[in-house]
């Protein structure tokens, strides 16, 4: 998502991760993709690949992606955490799913409260809410390619063994993720439906029993 979003061209070669190529299973033993190579060196952080692009990538050639409010790249930090905790449980009763629906509507409340650089100092008006169309305006930035696909996992995955649905009154974060589908750099490097509910088919078979 991120080459896409700097402009640089690449190929997708997939692999089984069940029976890795013998020169991937040596490039990194132990870790699990996403990682990179740049002359001899691997990254295997995910954090550090982001920097690494970001500074690799850089001006003017290539535009600039960090966001520029620093609780944009905070928000929503602990949704994944909470929808893993939730999408475990085995206890019908537990606090799981409160907890989620808790982290989604901090989303919720970021993506609806106006940046400060949406708000008229000058303007006796009332402070209206935001409209914009990502966390931290209405471009893509790094905190867009780390947040949307752990959301729209969650979105699947939770509908698909949980019948939990992003409740509709969260409408900052349902603007969020339509305005992410209808971009050709989300949605071209999203994982299918049908292939995420099958990564966790055997999560969902142990919550069964």
């Amino acid at each position: 998502m991120i080459l896409w979003l700097k402009g640089v061209v690449f190929n997708v070669t997939t692999v089984d991760l069940k029976r890795k190529p013998a020169d991937l299973h040596n490039l990194a033993p132990g870790t699990h993709p996403p990682f990179l190579t740049f002359s001899g060196e691997v990254k295997t952080d995910v954090n550090k690949i982001e920097e690494f692009l970001e500074e690799t990538l850089s001006p003017p050639k290539y535009p600039k992606l960090a966001a520029k409010q620093r609780e944009s790249n905070t928000a929503g930090n602990d949704i994944f955490a909470k929808f893993s905790a939730y999408i475990k449980n085995t206890k019908p009763e537990a606090n799981a799913e409160r907890g989620l629906t808790k982290a989604l509507t901090k989303l919720d409340d970021y993506l609806t409260s106006p940046l400060t650089d949406e708000i008229d100092a000058d303007s006796m008006e009332e402070e209206k809410g935001s409209n914009r169309s990502f966390l931290d305006g209405n471009e893509l930035t790094l905190a867009d390619c780390n947040l949307l696909p752990k959301l729209h996992i969650v979105k699947v995955v939770a509908k698909k063994y949980r019948n939990y649905d992003i409740p509709s009154n969260m409408m900052g974060v349902w603007r969020y993720l339509k305005n992410a589908y209808t971009r050709d750099e989300f949605t071209n490097t999203c994982a299918a439906d049908a292939e995420i509910e099958i990564a966790y088919k055997d999560v969902a078979r142990r919550l069964a029993k």
